[in-house]
């Protein structure tokens, strides 16, 4: 079956990026000059998913409103003869359907991928986490679609973390079938040090098929409380063939402060109109340090 939907959970408080998130919701940071959750939806749109579910929560309706036709704003940037920004900005607005679904309470990803059962139906769907950046020439949603059409099965993309990153992310143990796919084995959420011995790190990416919403209902709150994907995941792993994918490209967690400024600068540096002079000024700047 062709995966049509995506799911794109943003109900989070983003507290690892207070103050500037107490406002401003962690998805509208802008890297260069719009902000991170329209680098995910437009990877989404790459890959020809034609609808988008949002998982919000209270505070989030700035997202929405991106995504939005704003008549007022069309008609300034018209009356001031700003024609191509107009179409830029409406551009926007026409990227994709959007339907959003309330997160009332927060339970964990789990349970934000569980409220949307009623909009994704009996079909597979993509997840892809609103702050989470991979910077790749075929875009990774692209990748793992590839992949599913050939297994035909649930997929995670992992990449490699060191071993005193591993207590940060969901961690993948399995048998390699070629390089960059593995058949999964176990799976575990932020492992204590020293109880795996895996390096295949899961990022914001998956491809589920509609059984997890079975497993979520039946999860019980794991790790922090929260209902957790990866232990549905791991229930799913038992009842038939899962997969991990290793993706090419880079990935960027812009929800960290740190991996938001990388972001920044990866992306400038590929920016059409900005790209050359903020080369050079890192130059300069680095030629001070």
């Amino acid at each position: 079956m062709n995966v049509r939907k995506a799911v794109i959970p943003v109900a989070g408080k983003g507290t690892r990026f207070l103050p500037a998130s107490k406002a401003i919701p962690k998805e509208m940071l802008t890297i260069v000059d719009r902000p991170t959750i329209q680098y995910i939806v437009e990877e989404v749109v790459a890959s020809g998913i034609e609808e988008i579910v949002f998982v919000t929560s209270q505070g989030k309706s700035a997202i929405e409103n991106h995504f939005d036709y704003d008549f007022e704003l069309d008609t300034i940037l018209r009356q001031k003869g700003k024609d191509a920004l107009c179409e830029e900005i409406n551009h926007i607005s026409n990227l994709i359907d959007i339907t959003t679904v309330r997160q009332k309470k927060p339970l964990g990803l789990g349970h934000a991928i569980w409220t949307t059962r009623n909009v994704i139906g009996d079909e597979p769907f993509l997840v892809l986490l609103g702050d989470d950046l991979v910077l790749s020439k075929v875009p990774c949603c692209q990748q793992m679609l590839t992949l599913h059409q050939e297994l035909d099965a649930p997929i995670v993309a992992i990449q490699r973390v060191s071993p005193e990153e591993t207590n940060q992310y969901g961690i993948v143990e399995g048998t390699q079938l070629r390089e960059g796919v593995y058949q999964i084995d176990r799976m575990v959420e932020k492992p204590a040090p020293g109880t795996t011995d895996s390096d295949l790190a899961i990022i914001g990416r998956y491809l589920l098929t509609p059984e997890i919403f079975a497993m979520l209902e039946k999860t019980t709150p794991g790790h922090g409380g929260e209902i957790q994907l990866t232990d549905a995941l791991l229930a799913l792993a038992k009842q038939r063939p899962m997969y991990a994918y290793e993706f090419s490209g880079t990935r960027f967690d812009a929800g960290d402060k740190l991996g938001y400024l990388k972001a920044i600068v990866a992306y400038a540096l590929r920016h059409p109109v900005v790209c050359k002079e903020f080369k050079k000024h890192i130059k300069e700047v680095c030629a001070d340090f």
